[in-house]
């Protein structure tokens, strides 16, 4: 916990490494005087004086973070009704554009909402009545932050493009494709439809003239980054600069502790309820099938547009969804260990890092050109590049002395190449929560 005692001054940090940070003062660093003046005002217990000077830093720490996070509004694509590119519950579908300026007025970044799937009527009907499955329960405003900021000291390579979040209301990663529609359910599964749509509006804003263009997504976003990325390379100008970033949406096709295929088979229950299939990658699905092709180690072997996969090796969704599902874990051994890492067991311990290498295996099916890259950390985390603690401050995660916002840049503009897979748990002392770890 901290106090802020002020801000320091703006760095320029237009090509550095880490960014800007608040002045700080610790509790341990209050004054006997300090000290004293506040058991005079309030109590005399000297532990409660340290308590609140801490909770009164934590509120003033995240009162500053606000300040650089701006709230954008959303669009609605009435337009898409029409052509039958609706969300679940058949509202048109939604984005938040923040418009570039400057050097950034011919750059875009589309960035996918994440949220996991529905992979049956019963989960869809529920899902349906969520943001996650209808626009009428969409934020009429969303803060921007991280890799969507606007601010030149918290995103200094993309602040200035154009920026969107598309909103996630299908619950397939945009690849489902149903026409009919059930009369009792009013269920509609028009994933591929909405990502079409929302692109060819975007085209129609200005994207036509981009320069340059990333396609990114967190979670089940990030999967759509992967799914969509040569489709999304098609639509913009050929002498466009057009790459695709995947956060957190490596997910794998391994056993649970159970010994089971979990996440295989709720991805084929995914991809049988949306008809999903015609839309997955064709190099992918002609030689596996469609249901193994919604899995990134597969769907990504064919992919032309360069990819950047960020991923922690101990993905905590992963970790808590793919490798110990309560259906695995009756008993709840497991719930603990899925808290947090330091939680578990020597033996669970060691099935965490079987699975960081079931991961790797699975990573090492992408073609190790330069054009790749990669930013494997070892946190325990899911998705980072929204998140502005984790994509570019002072204390953000870092692997070989770069943030993951550096990396990604770098990468980018082809200053660099990068790729990058963190040593094993615990390691790397500059994952949030590390301090605590045994």
């Amino acid at each position: 916990m901290a106090i802020i005692v002020g801000l320091s001054r703006e760095e320029e940090i237009r090509r550095g490494t880490k960014g800007p940070k608040p002045n700080i003062l610790y509790p341990s660093q209050f004054s006997d005087d300090q000290c004293r003046l506040w058991r005079r005002m309030t109590d005399p217990r000297p532990r409660l004086c340290r308590w609140v000077f801490a909770a009164l830093g934590l509120l003033l720490l995240l009162k500053a973070e606000a300040l650089y996070v701006s709230n954008v509004n959303i669009t609605i694509l009435q337009s898409a009704v029409a052509r039958g590119a609706v969300c679940l519950d058949g509202s048109p579908p939604a984005y938040h554009l923040d418009r570039g300026s400057g050097s950034g007025i011919n750059s875009w970044l589309v960035h996918i909402e994440g949220g996991g799937w529905c992979n049956n009527v019963t989960n869809c009907l529920v899902r349906r009545r969520t943001h996650l499955g209808s626009s009428n329960q969409m934020e009429k405003q969303i803060p921007f932050s991280g890799i969507l900021s606007g601010n030149r000291d918290f995103n200094p390579d993309f602040y200035n493009w154009n920026r969107v979040k598309v909103r996630y209301c299908d619950g397939s990663s945009f690849t489902g494709d149903v026409e009919a529609v059930n009369p009792e359910t009013k269920l509609h599964f028009r994933g591929a439809r909405i990502f079409l749509a929302v692109m060819e509006d975007l085209l129609a804003r200005g994207m036509k003239n981009a320069e340059n263009a990333i396609l990114s997504g967190c979670s089940a976003g990030g999967l759509t980054s992967i799914l969509h990325c040569d489709g999304f390379r098609a639509l913009l100008p050929m002498g466009a600069k057009v790459k695709c970033l995947s956060d957190a949406g490596y997910f794998i096709n391994t056993r649970d502790v159970s010994g089971a295929f979990h996440i295989q088979s709720y991805f084929n229950e995914v991809v049988s309820t949306h008809g999903s299939s015609k839309n997955l990658p064709r190099s992918c699905t002609s030689r596996f099938g469609p249901s193994p092709c919604f899995f990134p180690q597969y769907a990504a072997q064919e992919i032309r547009t360069p990819l950047f996969i960020l991923n922690a090796a101990y993905d905590y969704w992963q970790i808590k969804n793919i490798l110990a599902p309560e259906d695995a874990d009756p008993h709840g051994n497991w719930v603990s260990c899925k808290l947090g890492i330091s939680n578990c067991s020597p033996l669970q311990l060691k099935v965490m890092q079987d699975f960081r290498m079931h991961f790797l295996f699975a990573l090492s099916r992408l073609p190790r050109s330069p054009s790749t890259g990669m930013f494997i950390d070892s946190c325990y985390v899911h998705c980072q590049s929204e998140r502005q603690e984790l994509w570019f401050r002072d204390d953000s995660p870092v692997l070989s002395n770069r943030t993951i916002a550096k990396a990604v840049a770098d990468w980018f503009y082809q200053r660099a190449p990068f790729q990058k897979i963190d040593c094993p748990y615990p390691c790397n002392p500059t994952c949030p929560g590390m301090a605590s770890a045994p």
